[in-house]
């Protein structure tokens, strides 16, 4: 029998995020408010999981909630940011988006088509190509917004490739695989 979720202070702080990105839908992009918010919502990212593995309390709900909160924070800043950053950055950038967007949905569907399930991993990769794609917003705002975005779009892609081979290769769906390199016991071995 499974053991029943006990709710803890990082699932707070989790959840502290969704109801951050919630408030940025209601706030102007270019507000300093909005950065306030924007920033305090990053920090709760950065915070809950390095909580929920020095408490002891990581578990795969605090995963998929931590998953949900970032697709939420980040289908936020898509629709808020996305006009911003149509008018600040050249259209080939989009279309790397696109292709990444692309890869990262494959990935999507392979995971759901061999473990039954949604899975997004939490490697170093993606957690970089998160970190700097948080970073993007500050980035637009000096004159190396446009090569840092297309250093983001390179990481991202990095990313999204990582995650489909891990998928297509790796047998068993682990939230805790840091690379496609890492193996059971953070060897190279598979598992």
């Amino acid at each position: 029998m499974a053991q029943k979720h006990k709710w803890n202070m990082a699932d707070t702080i989790t959840s502290a995020r969704m109801v951050f990105s919630l408030f940025l839908l209601f706030m102007p992009p270019r507000f300093i408010g909005f950065f306030a918010v924007y920033t305090l919502a990053g920090l709760t990212d950065a915070l809950d999981g390095w909580l929920a593995r020095k408490t002891g309390t990581a578990s795969e709900f605090g995963a998929r909630l931590d998953s949900m909160a970032d697709l939420l924070f980040y289908g936020v800043l898509l629709v808020r940011l996305f006009p911003v950053m149509r008018q600040a950055l050249p259209v080939t950038i989009w279309y790397a988006v696109a292709v990444i967007l692309i890869v990262r949905l494959a990935a999507y569907a392979v995971a759901a088509i061999r473990y039954h399930r949604f899975a997004s991993l939490h490697t170093r990769l993606n957690k970089l190509t998160g970190g700097a794609v948080f970073l993007l917003p500050y980035m637009l705002a000096l004159s190396t917004g446009i090569p840092y975005s297309w250093m983001v779009c390179a990481l991202a892609f990095a990313a999204s490739l990582e995650e489909l081979g891990i998928h297509l290769y790796r047998k068993e769906y682990r939230t805790d695989r840091k690379s496609i390199f890492h193996g059971k016991n953070g060897d190279t071995a598979s598992g």
